[in-house]
């Protein structure tokens, strides 16, 4: 969970964001009157909006309308004096108990765009939500106020209640993105951050309004940063996509080594136990990819192929790191889980009326993967690599050196690391048939 990559989604944007904005408060560097903070939250919270419509991005639609609603509230029924024992001050303990709660229910909500189906839900609990507070302010207008005078420069110190409203949703949205490490998990956590301190700093209206502004720009800023992981990152393996390899050989600078990795028997394996084990295959081998050492970077260029640049070493050492990756995958106990559609009998196989031969090896190969459905399946990948030869080498010569040396690991019996650099076998190396 605490891995670099996990790290970077915990602090980029929001946090760095967040900090950023703090800073410029503090140090009194940020002196925008409070029309202009109005107006720069307004601009954040529709062109966020606008964003999540366009990327139809629901979650991060609805918690941009959570907060502007809460926000709303606070303004409405505070009318510009926020004070205990107010109707004001009873909107601001309404939404620091509501907002939380909404984020989490966002957090676990499934994206399935704008539908009405969707939406509607949603909608009518925020309405139902602000009635409840209308509700409450009015209730709180017909009973007097004690006389405390509350400084406008004063923080608010909010009740017990809601400071636990706020953090018992902050943890659960931070194991939350600790496991999955996805955008909208992380612009939830430091929005609702930024919010608490637009709550605490309520006496402050330009303090206040920046950080509500804060947390509209960071759920705006996690659609700009999911729409760059898709570009730039596999959807299934989460490893840097074709897209970011490209993008590093353009600044690779000698020594360096490329390899290529190859699943062994992926295409016979994928069509025998199913797409969605197969998916499960590439999620197990990325995971090893990973966590390569030696400095290497994965990269998956499509399908059961997977690439891992080494900046600044040439073949002789990384060799042993990629011998060692080969052997940690190998000695991976990978289990399919319950339930493969592959393993159900589903009748006759139109496939079988094809040739005998055929028809008969392929159900040998379905009886084999129902009898042993529960059993650990193994799992190997083929390695070549390649390095440099040049201060100016061509990085599009060396992966195709590095591909070479793949099928020379194939041909060889799969399941090793082969060097461009090796000695080449006299006899041809069939490719035919090799998945």
């Amino acid at each position: 969970m605490w891995s670099k990559t996990t790290l970077k989604s915990l602090a980029v944007p929001g946090g760095v964001l967040l900090l950023a904005v703090a800073l410029l408060l503090y140090s009194g560097w940020l002196t925008l009157a409070l029309p202009a903070l109005s107006f720069l939250y307004y601009c954040a919270l529709l062109g966020g909006m606008f964003l999540a419509w366009r990327f139809h991005s629901s979650r991060t639609f609805f918690a941009l309308l959570v907060l502007f609603l809460a926000q709303e509230a606070i303004a409405l029924f505070g009318g510009g004096q926020v004070s205990p024992g107010t109707p004001g001050w009873v909107a601001v303990q309404a939404v620091a108990v509501l907002v939380p709660l909404d984020f989490v229910l966002i957090a676990w909500m499934h994206e399935g765009g704008f539908t009405v189906s969707g939406t509607a839900p949603v909608g009518l609990m925020l309405f139902v939500q602000f009635v409840i507070v209308a509700v409450l302010c009015r209730a709180a207008e017909g009973v007097p106020s004690p006389a405390v005078h509350v400084h406008r420069a004063a923080a608010f110190s909010l009740p017990s209640y809601a400071l636990l409203a706020f953090a018992a949703p902050g943890i659960v949205l931070l194991t939350r993105l600790l496991f999955t490490g996805k955008p909208i998990d992380s612009a939830l956590l430091w929005s609702l951050s930024a919010f608490f301190l637009s709550l605490h700093f309520t006496g402050t209206p330009r303090v206040s309004i920046t950080y509500s502004a804060t947390a509209a720009c960071i759920l705006a800023a996690s659609i700009i940063e999911n729409s760059y992981l898709l570009a730039y990152h596999d959807e299934l393996t989460t490893l840097p996509s074709r897209r970011a390899f490209k993008d590093a050989l353009l600044r690779l600078q000698a020594p360096y080594s490329i390899a290529v990795v190859d699943i062994d028997h992926f295409k016979r394996f994928n069509d025998t136990y199913g797409h969605d084990t197969g998916d499960q295959v590439l999620r197990l081998v990325a995971a090893g990819l990973a966590g390569v050492s030696g400095g290497g970077q994965a990269y998956r260029c499509g399908g059961e192929e997977f690439n891992i640049l080494f900046a600044g070493k040439t073949t002789p050492q990384v060799v042993d790191h990629l011998e060692q990756l080969r052997a940690t995958i190998e000695s991976s106990d990978f289990r399919m889980r319950s339930g493969d559609r592959r393993q159900i009998a589903r009748g006759p196989d139109r496939r079988n009326a094809r040739s005998g031969g055929r028809a008969r090896k392929g159900t040998a190969i379905r009886q084999l993967a129902q009898q042993s459905a529960s059993a650990a399946l193994s799992v190997t990948v083929s390695i070549g690599v390649a390095s440099s030869a040049k201060e100016k080498s061509d990085p599009e010569d060396v992966l195709q050196a590095a591909d070479k040396a793949l099928y020379r690991a194939k041909g060889n019996g799969r399941n090793r690391v082969e060097t461009a650099s090796s000695a080449r076998r006299r006899t041809r190396v069939k490719t035919a048939g090799i998945a």
